[in-house]
């Protein structure tokens, strides 16, 4: 499934409305932990698509379909794990750079939050731009209760700042 993406910030609101209506049709709906982080995760890279590079994109989100998606049982005995796959393709080659937000900023934390709620991300050239994806595992620990899943999630006992290269930042 895709949406073509304008440079323009009310279409972020259109790719959550969007993004909410697929996931709903697919059997995730739209009060669940999962969609949630979902929604958040499309926020994020659509806004950097539009804020950052001013030229139109295209969001696409793949949905493993409901029969494929793991039951407790699988999850228990570590067998696969159905994948959501967000990716957000734009025109420009500039490669996405990770900001250190500091206290009062309202912006730089979208890449972090990315890294923080997916349980994989990256970015690839293509084309005469570039491709940003991101993953959610169906049963992954930040999403364990509303997949049906037995396992509780885990914390962390000590927290430690997530590293950019030289930059680090810390959720609080």
């Amino acid at each position: 499934m895709q949406l073509e993406i304008r440079p323009d910030p009310a279409e972020v609101g259109r790719a959550r409305r969007w993004a909410r209506s697929r996931l709903a049709g697919s059997g995730i709906e739209a009060d669940e932990p999962l969609a949630e982080t979902l929604i958040l995760l499309i926020s994020e890279l659509v806004t950097n698509a539009v804020v950052h590079t001013g030229r139109p994109a295209v969001l696409r989100l793949f949905v493993p379909d409901a029969a494929s998606a793991p039951t407790a049982g699988e999850r228990a005995v570590g067998e696969a794990v159905a994948t959501i796959r967000l990716e957000v393709v734009d025109a420009s080659t500039r490669a996405p750079r990770p900001r250190c937000a500091d206290g009062d900023d309202t912006n730089g934390r979208g890449l972090a939050l990315v890294d923080g709620l997916a349980d994989r991300w990256g970015w690839s050239a293509e084309g005469a731009g570039k491709r940003i994806w991101c993953e959610v595992d169906r049963c992954s620990s930040a999403t364990t209760l509303d997949a049906g899943c037995d396992a509780a999630p885990v914390v962390p006992s000590v927290a430690s700042p997530a590293v950019y290269g030289d930059l680090a930042y810390e959720a609080v």
